[in-house]
């Protein structure tokens, strides 16, 4: 008898290949669909779904592990060589996977903002007032996505940068400059796909999802890093912050820190992937090669600073 676990054990070595028991073009195929892609990944028990894989993704059973991430190594474009190890417990554990050292350089340029995550770029531009796009043709009020009338005016004729995690990204983010964190805003909520596809359908996504407002200071400017929740991935870890946030928090949408972080350091995790929402005060310009669609990685410029 063929032994499963001999067949599966390879995902989790970055030196082996992902399985190619679905080519990438009719993966690529079926994921194009898109009233196929927007059904089975947005009209399922979205809430009960993502609860489900935070409990699954954190067995540490060995064959279940290996089998899951070979599974995800079908879908995905799934990449290891930059993992800090190459063994790992649980799916989870693989998720939320730091890299080696010198994997990412973060640009010391004090005049730039680099991006907080490896992501690819959604919209992005000024902000229109206090409005701003989540897909051609589809605005929100940032005021909807950040909870405060007053916060979304100190944003006003600013600058914004969508920044779109994949699952098979690394999905830790960093600060993105020297900065003091003063507090955050939790905000419960959905867990829509973040998707292109589900971007041009739902209207103000973002600001139906469960997300948090991290409000950080540097240099005498404002800037906002809003990590919004996915299906399948409901969960923020931050750093300075002693608690999880995720469906079943409980505890008060407003808590207060006092955080120094310096540029490049680490403050949090996604459980999965989904979006950071990066805001800037008026000044803030994006650096030119910041454009829809563009790979950009952890620590590669993202805006210059008013001058």
């Amino acid at each position: 008898m063929t032994d499963i676990r001999a067949i599966v054990d390879s995902s989790v070595n970055a030196e082996h290949s992902p399985p190619p028991s679905l080519a990438p073009r009719w993966r690529d195929r079926l994921f194009q669909q898109e009233d196929l892609n927007f059904l089975l990944t947005n009209r399922v028990p979205r809430i009960l779904l993502t609860r489900f894989m935070g409990w699954f993704s954190k067995i540490e059973q060995p064959l279940i592990r290996d089998a899951s991430i070979w599974v995800w190594r079908c879908f995905a474009e799934l990449d290891l060589s930059d993992a800090r190890k190459q063994t790992f417990t649980s799916l989870h554990d693989c998720f939320t996977r730091q890299l080696v050292d010198g994997a990412r350089t973060i640009d010391q340029d004090t005049t730039v903002m680099t991006s907080p995550c490896d992501a690819i770029v959604g919209a992005c531009g000024a902000i229109e007032g206090t409005q701003v796009f989540q897909a051609k043709g589809f605005p929100y009020a940032l005021a909807d996505l950040l909870g405060s009338e007053a916060i979304a005016e100190q944003y006003r004729d600013g600058t914004y940068v969508t920044l779109r995690l994949t699952s098979s990204m690394y999905h830790r983010f960093h600060s993105p400059l020297d900065c003091r964190v003063s507090h955050v805003t939790y905000i419960s909520g959905d867990t829509w796909n973040v998707n292109p596809i589900a971007l041009k359908r739902v209207e103000g996504l973002f600001c139906k999802n469960e997300r948090a407002v991290i409000h950080t200071e540097s240099q005498g400017r404002r800037i906002l890093l809003v990590p919004v929740a996915a299906i399948l991935v409901a969960s923020i870890r931050l750093h300075f912050l002693n608690v999880l946030l995720h469906l079943r928090y409980r505890g008060p949408n407003e808590i207060a820190c006092d955080a120094r972080i310096k540029k490049g350091e680490e403050m949090g995790w996604f459980e999965h992937g989904s979006t950071i929402i990066v805001l800037a005060e008026k000044g803030f310009s994006l650096c030119d090669d910041i454009t829809v669609g563009k790979q950009i990685r952890m620590g590669q410029r993202l805006m210059h600073l008013p001058t």
